[in-house]
């Protein structure tokens, strides 16, 4: 598909954060203005991060600090989409959970009964005592699910392994192997997956981006909103995935019905590109390029 016709049919555009519309805390060239042209087109927009190392709240408010105001209801994390997946799969389940202290107080909030504290990077608990996950004590778990841990210490992850070597199952929030940042990489979700998978012989259920329990996710937000005010719902063909991995950003809109728009200021390089087996619907430099287009096009207005 060509780079006009993508732009014009889609009515809501899925925007990735890391590599995408940010690196660290600079926003990228021209990300600020493709948000002003495609509510000029009369598009919507969602952010959408496979980062579940924050609370929606989190990104709200680092958003704000790049001015760039949004709402709750136009962001969702890959923790959102586990929290999602947990009510309606697993809904009296406990788990022993791999995560930072924001992705506990999301999880807290939604009602999941957790058998574990968030530990500090000095392994100790968010009331001063040494975790659960530190000393092997506490209730056995039901499932152990796996976050983006950027507090993830030795004990938890012989812990949590010992876990699904018992027979609970494994759950991630997302695949992304290294995370984006000011000059280069940090071991994202998928690394840690990995580690675990290696251990124990694992692989586990994923449900972040590219799975379509993210599209299913972004599609009932949307369409709860838009049903507020009268407009017509949106389906998978409306929605297109921005991002910069092809593996993640790509593949949920491609694979399950709706559409990815690749921009290249992130992880994918141009060699990447013919040798990966997704592949996008369309190639920009960045949500700056598309921005032009909508602003010289018109961005075929939306309903």
């Amino acid at each position: 598909m060509d780079k006009i016709t993508l732009i014009n049919q889609t009515q809501l555009f899925v925007l990735d954060m890391d590599g995408t519309y940010y690196l660290g805390d600079r926003i990228l060239p021209g990300a600020r203005a493709f948000l002003d042209a495609a509510r000029q087109a009369g598009k919507e927009y969602l952010f959408f991060t496979n980062n579940s190392s924050r609370s929606p709240k989190d990104y709200v408010d680092k958003l704000a600090r790049m001015d760039t105001v949004i709402t709750m209801s136009q962001i969702l994390t890959s923790g959102d989409v586990m929290i999602s997946y947990l009510k309606n799969h697993h809904p009296k389940a406990s788990v022993y959970l791999l995560g930072t202290p924001a992705l506990f107080e999301s999880f807290r909030e939604a009602g999941i009964h957790l058998v574990n504290e968030p530990v500090s990077d000095t392994g100790e608990d968010i009331r001063g005592n040494v975790s659960t996950a530190q000393t092997g004590e506490g209730e056995r778990p039901d499932l152990v699910v796996l976050g983006f841990d950027q507090t993830l210490t030795f004990a938890r992850l012989t812990k949590a392994c010992t876990y699904i070597r018992e027979g609970a199952p494994f759950l991630a929030t997302h695949p992304d192997i290294n995370c984006p940042v000011e000059g280069g990489f940090i071991p994202d979700c998928g690394a840690m997956i990995a580690a675990m998978s290696l251990s124990t012989g694992v692989q586990p259920r994923v449900t972040g981006k590219p799975w379509p329990e993210t599209v299913d996710a972004v599609l009932e937000r949307v369409n709860e909103e838009r049903t507020k005010t009268g407009k017509k719902t949106l389906d998978r063909s409306d929605v297109t995935f921005v991002g910069d991995r092809l593996y993640t950003d790509i593949a949920v809109g491609v694979n399950n019905g709706a559409h990815g728009a690749l921009v290249m200021t992130g992880e994918t390089t141009q060699e990447d590109i013919p040798k990966s087996e997704v592949q996008p619907d369309a190639v920009y430099a960045s949500l700056g390029e598309m921005g032009e287009i909508l602003r010289s096009n018109g961005g075929n207005k939306g309903c």
